[in-house]
């Protein structure tokens, strides 16, 4: 027997590099590092702040004094007792341009969805189109289009539409500018986009073979609608409802360059506390009381809607 025909021990396997006994680690750090921007720019810019409003709404002073922490949370129960009817202006009109904006962006994004064919991108463009303008000039352009003697309040004059909101109190005679009714039409037109494109999308993943096999069954249109398409829609519904709702009750503009001294929202009376009254305890105190009625109010409906399914 040579040399060569001994057996050899099997050699043990090379240890890898540290850089490949590494690399699960590393894998799992990856989405982190990824939402580590996300997390730095919410930090910096939501979390901060809100410790600094929540800080300024407990101050008590004057802007030549100086302010300083005194745990005053009694500001918010002045705040509150003070502009309680502003609150309820804020959420009254907020729902009804809610509402509105479901009633007319449904059936568009419906239209869109199933019978737009070819035209659908069209469609699409012309609704994303106002937000190449400025929300300002779209706001102004409503007084010009709401303006008294104009062909709009001709035609609701015409129709007995202003009989109706006369009685309602939502207009005042002939007249539509610095009403309830054009701070409804503004909010309504600025924050209809954000209704409609939830709404597109939600229904735009209906299987249309459900609709043909709710006609296989001798529904009617009426019927598919509100046994098939409606339920199927409702993560639309909701998720556009709250992206109008949430802005639309912190709004300001709409109110202040459509409306009058008696159409003030909540809005309004924070950004003059801030800017022209400079009581910046009770504006602090006045934003987190319309975020606590705000949250609360959505956490009741989101539960009350059942969006476990919401995707």
């Amino acid at each position: 027997m040579t040399i060569t025909d001994i057996p050899r021990a099997p050699e043990a396997p090379e240890a890898p590099p540290a850089a490949v006994r590494k690399s699960p680690a590393r894998k799992r750090l990856v989405p982190y590092w990824l939402l580590l921007p996300g997390i730095l720019w919410l930090l910096v810019f939501f979390a901060l702040p809100m410790v600094y409003q929540a800080s300024t709404s407990v101050q008590t002073g004057t802007l030549e004094q100086g302010f300083r922490v005194t745990w005053h949370f009694a500001t918010y129960w002045d705040a509150f007792a003070e502009y309680w009817p502003q609150f309820v202006r804020s959420l009254v009109y907020a729902g009804t341009a809610t509402a509105l904006c479901l009633l007319l962006g449904y059936p568009l994004a419906y239209l869109i969805a199933f019978k737009a064919g070819r035209w659908r991108n069209l469609l699409l463009v012309l609704v994303i189109a106002p937000f190449f303008t400025s929300f300002l000039i779209r706001t102004l352009a409503w007084k010009t289009i709401l303006a008294d003697g104009g062909a709009v309040v001709g035609a609701l004059d015409a129709l007995h539409v202003l009989d109706v909101t006369n009685w309602l109190g939502w207009t005042q005679g002939d007249r539509v500018l610095a009403t309830p009714m054009a701070v409804v039409c503004g909010l309504t037109y600025n924050f209809l986009p954000f209704m409609i494109l939830p709404l597109y999308t939600s229904l735009e993943r209906i299987d249309g073979r459900l609709h043909e096999a709710a006609k296989d069954l001798y529904a009617s249109p009426a019927t598919t609608f509100r046994k098939v398409t409606f339920p199927l829609s409702m993560p639309g519904v909701v998720s556009g409802t709250l992206l109008t709702f949430i802005p639309a009750s912190g709004d300001y503009v709409n109110a202040e360059l459509l409306g009058s001294t008696d159409t003030k929202m909540v809005g309004n009376v924070i950004q003059s506390q801030f800017l022209r009254v400079l009581d910046y305890p009770t504006a602090a105190a006045l934003s987190f009381i319309l975020m606590a009625i705000v949250l609360i109010m959505v956490t009741v409906y989101i539960r009350r809607a059942g969006t476990e399914d919401l995707v």
